[in-house]
């Protein structure tokens, strides 16, 4: 992304949409921070960007239009496509992948699936 020397995205200015790519955005933040990074997400879709996130945080999948989960596991056991989907078509199949179990786990706690 270009900036300007006020920092001001030079894309959104000239009225283009941009690609936002972010690699586990919430490491190391606070719980009230990821609620802060998600409405700041959510403000960027809403503006006409696409944004990609690699998360393994379950507030963040919770609030994706769209997850691709690669598996079935990590590193050598892992790297093909085992569910995509709504979050919430993800969590109703919690056989297919460990992602769907655990984020169909946590979209019931909060009333969700």
């Amino acid at each position: 992304m270009r900036t300007d020397a006020l920092g001001i995205d030079t894309a959104r200015r000239e009225r283009q949409h941009t690609l936002y790519v972010l690699d586990e955005p919430t490491v190391g933040l606070h719980m009230a921070d990821v609620e802060k990074l998600v409405k700041v997400l959510q403000r960027l879709v809403d503006a006409g960007n696409s944004v990609v996130v690699i998360e393994h945080n379950l507030d963040i999948m919770a609030e994706a239009d769209w997850i691709i989960d690669l598996g079935p596991e990590g590193g050598a056991g892992g790297g093909r496509i085992v569910a995509q989907g709504m979050p919430e078509a993800i969590a109703a199949r919690p056989n297919k992948s460990h992602t769907a179990r655990i984020l169909g786990e946590f979209l019931a706690e909060r009333g969700v699936a």
